[in-house]
């Protein structure tokens, strides 16, 4: 049995990826470097792009039930983040303990706007915390990656982070545009999960390992890997033909499901 995390888990898993984020950058030659999973950025344009997101975040919880975001006014002043690194490293702590103590006030159960409305998650503060959680752990990867030293993904957090992508990021009740399939997701650390894609849009869930009576080929493609990896994955940080993964069926569902987007 896998330990099903609590808001407390994923306030502490905050805290600990936003300070290995935050070691990654003091590391780093210069704020200069471009990102390799963002060409179009340097390592600084990231910084300041995780902390507004954490800005943003910490408003939207902080202003509780709503139809909308708040103002932009609310997270933002104007003045981005310093660019001296010890000010950037000042900035980007300040972030996250707006984030945090937003979530703390607001507890797990605060209702409040999400873009996920659709999906099979929750519009809460709760569901809020959890997603910070591989949104932070992937863009702590970004800096490994740019100084030269990436680092998987800690269990914790890419077991509970790939289950919140299924949850919140896959699922949908918009119509899934091509032919009806289903996926299957395998993390060698024992967890499981089947995303199903049909005119009634995606659904994802949480299953066993097939007994030796049934059919392991139901699905009509799969992906196989460690929990970072498919984490990793899913974010397109490693491509599809990573040897990292094993990948069986229809390779063309994944890249439909790649440039797939329910918004537009």
């Amino acid at each position: 049995m896998h330990k099903t995390l609590t808001f407390s888990d994923h306030l502490r898993l905050i805290d600990e990826r936003s300070t290995a984020f935050r070691a990654a950058v003091a590391a780093a030659p210069s704020l200069d470097m471009p990102v390799p999973t963002h060409p179009e950025r340097t390592l600084f344009d990231l910084v300041q792009h995780v902390g507004m997101g954490r800005r943003k975040s910490a408003a939207i919880v902080a202003a509780g039930p709503a139809d909308a975001p708040p103002e932009k006014s609310a997270w933002e002043d104007g003045t981005g983040a310093p660019r001296e690194r010890e000010a950037l490293l000042a900035w980007w702590t300040e972030s996250v303990e707006r984030l945090t103590s937003a979530l703390r006030e607001a507890g797990p159960d605060r209702g409040c706007w999400t873009w996920w409305g659709d999906s099979q998650s929750p519009q809460t503060s709760g569901a809020w915390a959890r997603r910070q959680v591989p949104e932070i752990a992937v863009h702590t990867y970004d800096v490994q990656l740019t100084v030269g030293a990436p680092q998987p993904l800690p269990e914790e957090v890419a077991l509970d982070g790939f289950d919140d992508c299924q949850f919140t990021l896959c699922s949908t009740d918009v119509a899934w545009p091509h032919e009806p399939a289903v996926v299957d997701y395998y993390a060698t650390e024992g967890r499981s999960w089947r995303l199903r894609l049909s005119r009634d849009g995606a659904w994802a869930a949480r299953v066993g390992a097939p007994a030796a009576s049934e059919d392991p080929d139901t699905a009509d493609a799969s992906a196989r890997g460690t929990a970072s990896d498919l984490v990793l994955f899913f974010y397109s940080r490693i491509p599809p033909d990573s040897l990292k993964l094993k990948l069986d069926g229809d390779r063309r569902i994944f890249d439909q499901l790649i440039a797939w987007d329910p918004s537009v």
